[in-house]
């Protein structure tokens, strides 16, 4: 499952706007729950949760696989989603190996954190 929230992907901060263009596609495999639609208006004042994108397979490669052609294949306009960061997840060595945790994120997010990012921000 991949959560799809209006937000810039290597901040996490939120990313109100209207929805210009909004087109998730579906399939075997494929189930999309979204209220969302293009000339959506997302507001700043509720949770940033747009879409939710799940897949399934005959086994765990062909359900990531599926995610990831959906994601791919995703085209929404007019704000920020965090599409991109679910796409470099779902390329990461230890998510794909199933070497997880509850601290994964944590480390694929200070890994992705350049020295110039790292002085900007202290």
């Amino acid at each position: 499952e991949c959560r799809i929230n209006a937000e810039c992907p290597d901040t996490f901060a939120p990313s109100p706007g209207t929805i210009q263009v909004f087109a998730l596609p579906g399939g075997p495999g494929v189930r999309v729950d979204t209220a969302a639609h293009s000339d959506c208006i997302v507001s700043p004042y509720y949770d940033s949760m747009i879409a939710k994108v799940m897949t399934c397979g005959r086994d765990r490669q062909e359900a990531i696989a599926r995610m990831r052609r959906t994601l791919e294949m995703t085209v929404i306009e007019g704000i920020k989603t965090n599409v991109p960061l679910h796409l470099k997840v779902l390329a990461e060595p230890d998510f794909l190996a199933g070497r997880l945790s509850t601290a994964f994120m944590n480390r694929f997010v200070r890994a992705k954190e350049t020295p110039r990012a790292l002085a900007s921000a202290g």
